[in-house]
């Protein structure tokens, strides 16, 4: 069995979103067991990738840790292949168009709106405290659409498509928050080589440089120079993602023009099984010629974005929640679900996200700016609704964000954020399964809606 055939397989019996779940589960048994003194230690391991004295890993000077490895570079690559998912999304996809953006923009601004009030109504007037505002505003894309799969007969495309376009601009809305708010002292000589870089990438991109690893390349270059400058580095993720091009050197005809005359040219040879074929130079010339002009039918950024997929389901994530979410709940009091941090994050993802999206997304129809997704009613839209306050990757990353630099009770705050993360996702799912289960259609009844939504769109 190949490699490929083996990838086949596992994701057809394991989604990113189920790993996501193992990774967060097997954090809290790590954290709670007699392995916890090992798990955490490992973390704070130091990293080096270096020539003499220069360490790409390192951070004013320090060698960075396994943790911040991953939170800082590996979530990078997750930035970029989000990056590369909205810019395709306002080039060709749901955010495309007004028509199609409208209604997942409106309702996105109310989540990310409410949550954030939410939060800061509920937590005390604790300026350390007070750092995890944006927390409650992420909506994570692989588990809230892995919880709508259950019902995946049931629920009619426009639906999916509403809940996958607004995490989208979530994580655009995320994205700036993190850029805006989560900087630290800034330093001129990275600015501005941070500057040259984006500027190599933009002057590639206008003289139709088409090689991905091009951008990759510089993209690395930027993510050092980010990381030292003072912007948090996962930017350098998104910044190389709106480079890379997402057009092709020539047009289709051209492609396909080259391979059907190699395709043509190539001869066809008989032969039984014990035969042995030996291919002369030419013919094997003529195959690489076809395996590049297919190659090159896929622009760079949708070639980067469907490499990336795999790496960033089924192991970045993963790895992030397997590193991220271990609480020792020990040194934890059940009463912060009750009060301060854990309860502000829990009730921003659970109330904030339900009733912003909501409330945003029935204004914006019954001033007649948009419309519900076809086949799809109040009932039903307001469990997809609640699905929205499903956090953990984004939400996690921003508590991490707010807390972890702080002395003293940063550590704890950043506990108490994970608490409230977890229990307000976990809400959000049950809540959205359960309005979701009463209202949606019958699975027959879906299929017509569907194929009319298909039609439509073409």
């Amino acid at each position: 069995m190949t490699n490929y055939s083996f990838m086949s397989m596992f994701k057809k019996y394991v989604s990113a979103s189920t790993l996501l779940v193992i990774g967060a589960v097997l954090a809290l048994i790590f954290a709670n067991t007699s392995l916890k003194d090992g798990y955490f230690a490992f973390w704070q391991n130091h990293v080096s990738i270096s020539v003499g004295d220069f360490n790409f890993f390192s951070h004013n000077g320090h060698s960075m840790t396994v943790m911040e490895v991953i939170n800082d570079f590996l979530m990078a690559l997750f930035f970029l292949s989000v990056g590369l998912e909205i810019k395709r999304e306002f080039l060709v996809g749901d955010l495309s168009s007004p028509k199609k953006a409208m209604l997942p923009i409106i309702g996105a601004f109310g989540g990310m709106i409410f949550p954030v009030l939410v939060f800061w109504l509920l937590c005390p007037d604790n300026a350390d405290m007070q750092r995890g505002l944006a927390i409650p505003m992420a909506t994570d894309i692989a588990f809230s659409l892995g919880v709508l799969a259950v019902f995946s007969t049931r629920v009619p495309t426009g639906l999916k498509v509403f809940l996958a376009a607004l995490a989208v601009a979530d994580d655009l809305g995320g994205i700036i928050v993190i850029a805006l708010f989560y900087s630290s002292e800034l330093f001129t000589d990275y600015l501005f080589m941070s500057l040259i870089c984006v500027v190599i990438m933009v002057i590639g991109n206008k003289c139709k440089v088409h090689n991905k690893f091009f951008y990759l390349i510089i993209g690395l270059v930027l993510w050092y120079t980010m990381l030292n400058s003072g912007i948090h580095a996962t930017i350098a993720g998104v910044i190389t993602a709106f480079c890379v091009p997402s057009t092709l050197q020539h047009g289709t005809g051209y492609y396909l023009k080259r391979i059907k005359e190699n395709i043509n040219s190539f001869p066809v040879i008989n032969a039984g099984k014990k035969s042995t074929i030996i291919l002369s130079h030419e013919e094997i010339n003529k195959l690489k010629s076809v395996e590049s002009a297919a190659d090159k039918l896929i622009s760079p950024l949708q070639d980067l974005e469907d490499n990336l997929h795999s790496l960033i389901g089924y192991v970045v994530i993963p790895l992030f929640a397997f590193a991220n979410v271990g609480i020792d709940f020990s040194e934890m009091n059940i009463s912060c679900l009750f009060a301060g941090v854990g309860l502000s994050v829990m009730a921003g993802l659970v109330i904030g996200k339900f009733v912003g999206v909501l409330l945003f997304s029935w204004t914006a129809v019954k001033l007649g700016v948009v419309t519900l997704p076809q086949g799809s009613d109040w009932k039903s839209f307001s469990g997809v609704c609640a699905l929205c306050g499903i956090g953990l990757t984004v939400s996690i990353f921003i508590a991490d964000l707010s807390y972890s630099s702080l002395s003293g009770n940063g550590a704890q705050l950043l506990n108490e954020a994970k608490v409230g993360i977890l229990c307000g996702s976990l809400i959000s799912a049950l809540f959205g399964c359960i309005l979701l289960q009463m209202f949606l259609p019958k699975a027959q009844n879906v299929t017509a809606v569907n194929n009319k939504t298909s039609k439509n769109n073409k």
